[in-house]
């Protein structure tokens, strides 16, 4: 069979084996997109009123919720009896599977627990967060590269990818596919690029978080165009649908912080 030109990779997901304990590219770049993501935010959060001790007491709480709501969020979607059958399964973040949405709805909700308990001021810190958010997953999305696990349709464009590594989870070692990890690392970086020269200009706060949803939820609906994933609703996938929702809240959220804080400053003037 002829195969296109397209681009070929050919590395195993595990980076390093020891014993029955293997380390994957997939958690080291999500662990080094994290750091990433903590470094790029400091002064940013510490000039928006949060110290470094906060940013740790916040930290935590957030990354665990994160990581739970990330994965439980794409447990859901996929069909229950394997994982009721084997329930061990649901931690088994090795296997794939890792959804977005679900890491922001687990980390909004640990932040909101966190800020109420500790009397730090929420909407300062979920402008950080999601800021924070945009390098984090982007270079997460490397650990995607490797592992074939987020891919779109086959494809011959030259810039398709073809998995020829037998440990990755391509569905098949002899058909290219649309890089769809690569459309999420370039949406992620021209959302950073939007967002972070606008960080001191917005006098609002939590607007930040507000357009980081609304850009989010855009550019899921246009990147999973290509995605490959299974329509759920009319001609729509089910993060397409998410972000539909999302997006809207995004919207709703940013009137009524805007009409607050004018409310706001027409009470003190």
């Amino acid at each position: 069979m002829l195969i296109p030109s397209v681009i070929t990779i050919h590395l195993d997901p595990v980076l390093v084996q020891i014993g029955p304990i293997a380390f994957r590219w997939y958690g080291l770049m999500y662990v080094l997109g994290i750091l990433a993501g903590v470094w790029t935010i400091r002064k940013y959060a510490n000039e928006r009123g949060i110290n470094d001790d906060q940013i740790n007491t916040l930290f935590w709480p957030a990354a665990i919720a994160g990581f739970i709501g990330g994965r439980l969020y794409y447990v859901i979607q996929q069909p229950l009896d394997p994982y009721l059958q084997q329930p061990w399964r649901i931690i088994a973040t090795w296997e794939g599977g890792m959804a977005f949405y679900g890491c922001i709805f687990g980390v909004v909700i640990a932040l909101l627990v966190t800020c109420w308990r500790t009397n730090i001021r929420l909407w300062p810190v979920l402008d950080a967060a999601a800021i924070l958010a945009l390098p984090a997953q982007g270079i997460g999305r490397i650990g995607n590269i490797v592992n074939g696990d987020v891919i779109g349709y086959p494809s011959e464009l030259p810039w398709a990818f073809l998995y020829t590594h037998p440990a990755t989870f391509a569905p098949s070692t002899t058909v290219a596919y649309h890089p769809a990890a690569v459309y999420e690392l370039l949406g992620n970086a021209v959302l950073f690029a939007i967002l972070w020269p606008l960080r001191h200009r917005f006098q609002t706060p939590g607007m930040i978080f507000a357009l980081y949803l609304v850009g989010y939820s855009v550019a899921q609906i246009i990147i999973f165009i290509w995605r490959l994933n299974e329509i759920v609703l009319w001609e729509l996938k089910q993060a397409q649908v998410t972000g539909i929702i999302v997006a809207l809240a995004g919207i709703l959220l940013a009137l009524w912080l805007r009409q607050e804080y004018r409310n706001s400053n027409a009470q003190t003037a």
